[in-house]
């Protein structure tokens, strides 16, 4: 798949196949993320793919805990991310903090490295996370980011358009 492609038909998938996913997609899938940039190289994330019928389900039931993210239940895999401490070198601005938007060019790879490969994906940012940390054994001093679900798109869940602002809304060009 072109890449713009995958930009065009890449979108929050909430209503996935109970269908296994493959290990190598997911490897490929985190290939992709080692090779996305950071500032300095800091690469400051770690993931943890749950690809487990045990697992998955239980960590499923921690991204429903507020209420929300109902569509989970069949969700066959996940991606925890977890942020880590950027090692900045040679640095001088202190205030400056990069691992946010670099976890975030991160899943970006993630998410068009899935859509290329026939995989659907959705982004959350509510879970328990205490809930996530123990059931994964994440240190108590680790950020747990997001949780990324993967897997297979329920044939009857169609491309939806995307509604975005224009160019014109965001972009000033000089």
């Amino acid at each position: 798949m072109e890449l713009f492609e995958a930009i065009q038909t890449r979108q929050s998938c909430r209503s996935y196949q109970k269908k296994d996913v493959e290990q190598e997609k997911l490897v490929r899938c985190m290939q992709a993320v080692r090779l996305a940039p950071s500032a300095c190289n800091s690469q400051p994330w770690s993931f943890i793919v749950v690809n487990n019928p045990e697992v998955s389900p239980k960590l499923g039931e921690l991204t429903r805990a507020y209420g929300i993210n109902k569509f989970t239940v069949n969700v066959p895999a996940y991606v925890v991310v977890v942020e880590e401490p950027a090692m900045l070198i040679g640095r001088k601005e202190p205030d400056q903090k990069y691992a946010h938007g670099d976890v975030g060019i991160a899943v970006s790879h993630l998410c068009l490295s899935a859509t290329a490969q026939g995989l659907s994906t959705c982004i959350l940012g509510s879970f328990d996370a205490q809930g996530v940390r123990e059931l994964l054994e994440i240190p108590q001093e680790k950020t747990i980011r997001l949780v990324v679900a993967v897997g297979y798109a329920d044939p009857d869940d169609k491309l939806r358009e995307k509604k975005r602002k224009s160019l014109d809304e965001f972009v000033r060009f000089i």
